[in-house]
């Protein structure tokens, strides 16, 4: 079995070693890694200065030393990277998981904003960064890189990575700030991924009016059929699940079929040339709000802790190899002789970022707080700032979408390219560490904890954070579910008392409990047949 294991990841390009018995041992040390980045986050929990992400690198960075000195300087990590394994095996449930958590209610009450932010804002920001890119850059003469290669690089560095804010901000005392930054950082990485496969299908070399047109109309094609596609799968398996309930025989079929069709969406996506992440996020969405609600009680809390443990280790998975790949010595090679000009590129990416996010962050706050008529659901210049923080960290989706442009099979031998790469990698360890440390002590400033009353709501043990959402949260439109009790939140009461009921949420609301619920289930439909080993736990809810 460890030699098929082996032999498999192998050829998927998950391990560098061509030997089974060096496939087994860096397998066992990777996953002896990952179990000390979680024993380390759960015993540096209580501080919250330092999440999985700091400590996966860290943990990673040392790793890289003591690996780069047993080999006598020939490597620095035990896995050779490759962008299928990304985006096929670890993407998936990060994003699917992000929209399953998702705080429904409050992230279509803010889904103007929210798309305002994710979608306009990321472009703006894409177009800073790469004209400030072609500006600069070519004035430095770091290698041969094309039109193409400095577009790339504003997709790459317009994909946000908000981890670090949102394990600081409390979503019961900051609901629209925390669902503002949620939304955005997942809108955000689609956004991002989208334009850099859109670049991939144009001809750059002549670029003119026509173009720009041809490319927008294929950006909204990309999100809006994602979009769909996603929705489209998440109704299909709450249909499925619904009509046929798998439970009457297994509760395991459901739990499958939940995961599979979840996969199967992003997979189709793909295979489409659509936007996977867009697609699996909505099925997320879509899933919590019909499907999750269709099967037994156990399957809802089976899939909820495999769901959010799946994203924990794909993420904590991630970073850990970041760490290892900062000090990879073929590609500091190339900038060795120029340290100054890697030091410089990294720089100016960096203000880059800090420039492109305020452009877009500011004024469309004011275009956003204009359509606002309670002054509960303007933004703030503080909770401004707090977004525009929480956007400056990058992470794996750029150093992802960095190594399919600048390397083939993980490794490069032009000089422009390693630059590319190098730089990546210190903007990330760099925003990541240090502008993660500083997150805790600015919230704590600009928006300090108002009380307490909440206590009763966090203190519910949680799996270890990570862009997610704790894990019984999904029943958000009326209260957290424990067990078969329901706990209102006060938040929520308030904004019913306060803002009026013909929304645009009031008639969904509508439509969905005349049309959807009684097709597709969802919310207070409970499957049962008489005589099924669930018929006794069932009939307290009935």
């Amino acid at each position: 079995m460890g030699f098929d294991l082996g032999a498999q990841l192998v050829r998927l390009g998950i391990v560098s070693s061509t030997s089974d018995h060096a496939s087994v041992v860096s397998i066992n040390l990777f996953v002896a890694l990952l179990c000390a980045c979680i024993v380390l986050g759960h015993l540096l929990e209580e501080t919250r200065w330092m999440n999985e992400s700091i400590t996966a690198l860290t943990i990673g960075l040392c790793t890289g030393v003591v690996i780069l000195w047993t080999t006598k300087g020939k490597s620095s990590h035990i896995l050779v990277f490759s962008e299928d394994l990304f985006f096929i095996y670890l993407l998936p449930p990060i994003i699917f998981n992000a929209g399953f958590q998702v705080k429904k209610k409050q992230f279509f009450r803010n889904f103007m904003t929210i798309i305002l932010f994710g979608a306009v804002g990321t472009l703006i920001s894409f177009f800073i960064i790469s004209l400030g890119a072609i500006g600069l850059f070519r004035k430095m003469d770091i290698g041969s890189l094309d039109i193409g290669d400095y577009l790339a690089i504003g997709a790459i560095f317009s994909a946000t990575d908000s981890v670090c804010t949102l394990q600081v901000l409390n979503q019961d005392e900051t609901p629209l700030l925390y669902s503002l930054v949620f939304g955005e950082g997942v809108v955000n990485d689609a956004t991002s991924v989208v334009l850099f496969n859109a670049l991939q299908n144009f001809d750059l070399v002549n670029i003119d009016a026509k173009f720009v047109f041809k490319f927008v109309g294929n950006f909204f094609y990309l999100f809006l059929t994602s979009t769909f596609l996603g929705a489209f799968a998440g109704l299909l398996s709450a249909y499925i699940v619904k009509k046929l309930y798998f439970a009457r025989h297994s509760t395991d079929r459901e739990v499958a079929l939940m995961i599979l069709m979840a996969y199967l969406s992003y997979m189709l996506a793909e295979l489409l040339d659509l936007s996977g992440i867009l697609t699996v996020f909505f099925c997320g969405i879509v899933m919590s709000h019909y499907t999750w609600h269709n099967v037994t009680e156990s399957s809802r809390i089976t899939t909820k802790h495999a769901f959010a443990t799946l994203s924990f280790i794909a993420e904590i998975f991630l970073f850990l190899y970041v760490g290892m790949d900062a000090l990879d010595i073929e590609k500091w090679k190339f900038v060795s002789d120029s340290p100054g000009k890697s030091i410089g590129v990294s720089s100016i990416l960096l203000g880059l970022v800090l420039v492109g996010r305020a452009a877009f962050v500011f004024p469309l706050s004011f275009l956003s707080n204009l359509t606002k008529k309670s002054p509960d659901e303007r933004i703030t210049f503080k909770k401004q700032v707090t977004i525009w923080w929480a956007g400056l960290m990058r992470g794996a989706v750029s150093i992802a979408l960095a190594y399919n442009q600048f390397t083939r099979g993980g490794h490069t031998q032009l000089p422009g390219n390693a630059i590319m790469i190098t730089s990546t990698i210190t903007v990330v360890l760099f925003s990541t560490v240090v502008f993660g440390l500083m997150t805790k002590p600015l919230i704590r400033l600009l928006l300090p904890p108002i009380s307490k009353q909440y206590s009763t709501l966090s203190s519910e043990p949680t799996t270890p954070k990570s862009l997610l959402s704790p894990l019984l949260e999904n029943d958000q439109e009326s209260g957290v579910e424990v067990g078969r009790s329901i706990i209102s939140r006060p938040s929520s009461l308030r904004m019913l008392l306060s803002k009026p009921t013909h929304t645009v949420h009031y008639y969904w609301r509508k439509f969905d409990d005349a049309v959807m619920r009684p097709v597709f289930g969802g919310r207070g439909f409970v499957p049962f047949v008489p005589g099924s080993p669930t018929e006794d736990s069932l009939s307290g809810w009935r």
